[in-house]
């Protein structure tokens, strides 16, 4: 397995836009999109409200399983 991140993927599979995942967890676009961008990580409260709000577990949001 390879670390990065997949929030951008996460959000397009879900039909989610990043001001609309701003505006559910109350942050701005901009935090939303540095996190996206990997100019900013998320502390782990936020990574679990990321993935809470995304349907989704944290680990999927910070790990991608690479085919052999």
């Amino acid at each position: 397995m390879t670390r990065m991140n997949r929030l951008k993927v996460v959000l397009v599979e879900k039909g989610m836009t990043q001001k609309a995942l701003a505006q559910k967890l109350k942050v701005t676009p901009a935090s939303v999109n540095n996190i996206c961008n990997q100019r900013q990580q998320p502390s782990l409260h936020k990574l679990y409200l990321l993935a809470s709000v995304l349907g989704v577990s944290a680990k999927d949001l910070i790990y991608e399983q690479i085919p052999a």
